[in-house]
């Protein structure tokens, strides 16, 4: 899988080169390209914001720099296009699990006051909120979405890793633990010492259950 980040601001993403995605992308299971917006403006400034027509409060993204950067690297529009933006559909694991199915992603990370709806309305399929709040741009919703998504990408995770993680069958993930057996008074189940798999499994749904009864009820009644 591609994914293609347009930005303002590239060196946020320098957190992407690290750990299990670092190794994905050293190892060619998936490729992550960070764009500078900056790159295809026509201003000699290299500016990519104005004032806000009607006025108000910051600046808004212009859409010429994000039109031609977006023309440049996809100009069939073979990728999926999507604006990170609070507006969006929040992010769900449906969501995720759509999305892998695409070879390729471009996400755009507004800023400021955001991104001029001419652009939205030229270049994006569609628009993916990661909750409801507001954050200073769409840089971080950026790495939460190409996290979740490269996770499932073949190779990237074992596959025994992804299996009964939380929400894949609407319910949180059971507790986890390791070594040492006792730690500050508090040990390590005994069931999950006992070697019985079964007796280990019903457990675990046990245990999600409630940990979702009391975490998030609002996942049972789905």
């Amino acid at each position: 899988m591609r994914i293609d980040i347009l930005t303002l601001f590239p060196e946020m993403f320098v957190a992407l080169k690290e750990s299990i995605l670092g190794r994905a992308q050293k190892s060619g299971k998936i490729e992550i390209n960070v764009v500078n917006i900056r790159d295809y403006t026509e201003d000699k400034h290299l500016k990519c914001d104005d004032y806000p027509f009607g006025g108000g409060a910051g600046m808004v993204m212009m859409a010429p720099p994000i039109g031609n950067a977006i023309e440049a690297i996809d100009p069939n529009h073979e990728a999926r296009r999507i604006y990170l933006s609070p507006k969006g559909q929040v992010l769900k694991q449906q969501k995720v699990f759509e999305l892998i199915e695409r070879e390729r992603l471009i996400l755009l990370c507004g800023h400021y006051e955001g991104v001029d709806q001419r652009a939205i309305d030229l270049y994006i399929d569609e628009e993916i909120s990661i909750g409801d709040y507001v954050l200073t741009g769409g840089e971080l919703p950026a790495m939460v979405l190409t996290d979740c998504v490269s996770r499932y990408v073949d190779g990237v995770i074992s596959t025994s890793s992804l299996v009964d993680e939380s929400f894949s069958e609407n319910l949180l993930e059971y507790p986890q633990y390791t070594r040492p057996q006792e730690y500050k008074g508090l040990r390590v189940p005994d069931v999950l010492r006992s070697g019985d798999h079964a007796k280990i499994d019903a457990w675990r749904r046990e245990q999600s259950v409630e940990l979702t009864k009391k975490l998030r009820p609002d996942l049972l009644e789905k």
